[in-house]
């Protein structure tokens, strides 16, 4: 098992998905970041999706039939797992494609000319295999696959981003034309309901699919929650009230996900 990733068991063909929760960095990798150490303290609390592998396990008890839980175990500042590793990457536009060069500031955090190869190599490429192969192995047991993409926002919009101007409801369902059937949409929205306004695909679009599916097979369906920061997070990244109430709703997801 690789010390990037991290795959719990689970007895249902629901796998939750946790990319942007870690903060650590290989010290390999950090040197070749360009930020002093606290820009890079900053720049970690601005990009990491905080408590959000908390908030899967917290939703995981609840429920007498468990998921598979599938965490990245580094920052997304070593490798993002879910950006396409080519051409096809929208933020490749802005400096954070599969290896960011950029931080959310627009500021260097690479050299320009760095190359993602051996990054690709040594963390996305073993991360997307061993994705693909859990995924291929639970549809020959159930036929059918669940992916729910767990993820948070924070209430201010980056200065270097691609998605300017777009609503930041407490709530964002991710969905795909191909991979998100309408009723798995419609349960979300059930299930989150009681936190406000859940809006579809803004401030993010989409969701995880390994490559060796996507657009292909039909048995794999997917999700992303995106919710914002502040719905489970005080402003020092510690959590409030709102944890309980919001991994209530991805509970309850699960559980009808479960049963799709």
């Amino acid at each position: 098992m690789s010390n990037s990733f991290e795959i719990t068991a689970g007895a249902t063909p629901v796998i939750l998905h946790i990319p942007h929760s870690a903060r650590e960095i290989p010290s390999s990798v950090r040197g070749d970041i360009l930020l002093s150490d606290q820009q890079l303290i900053a720049e970690l609390n601005e990009m990491t999706d905080s408590s959000t592998e908390e908030l899967a396990l917290a939703a995981v008890d609840m429920l007498p039939s468990k998921p598979w839980i599938f965490a990245n175990k580094l920052s997304r500042l070593v490798i993002d797992p879910e950006r396409f590793p080519d051409e096809r990457e929208v933020m490749n536009q802005v400096g954070m494609g599969a290896v960011y060069l950029r931080t959310s500031t627009g500021d260097q955090l690479r050299n320009p000319d760095f190359d993602p190869s051996n990054l690709i190599n040594q963390y996305f490429k073993p991360y997307a295999d061993a994705f693909t192969n859990l995924v291929a192995d639970l549809l020959k047991q159930y036929d059918r696959v669940t992916i729910i993409d767990v993820h948070s926002y924070r209430a201010s919009q980056h200065k270097n981003a691609v998605n300017h101007g777009q609503a930041r409801p407490p709530m964002c369902i991710g969905t795909d034309h191909f991979h998100t059937p309408q009723r798995l949409t419609d349960i979300a929205k059930e299930c989150f309901a009681p936190l406000g306004e859940v809006v579809l695909n803004q401030p993010y679009a989409g969701t995880y699919v390994p490559l060796d599916f996507y657009e292909k097979d039909a048995r794999v369906l997917s999700i992303m929650m995106e919710c914002r920061a502040d719905q489970l997070l005080n402003p020092d990244l510690s959590r409030h009230e709102g944890f309980n109430r919001v991994a209530s709703g991805l509970s309850a997801l699960i559980a009808r996900s479960n049963s799709f």
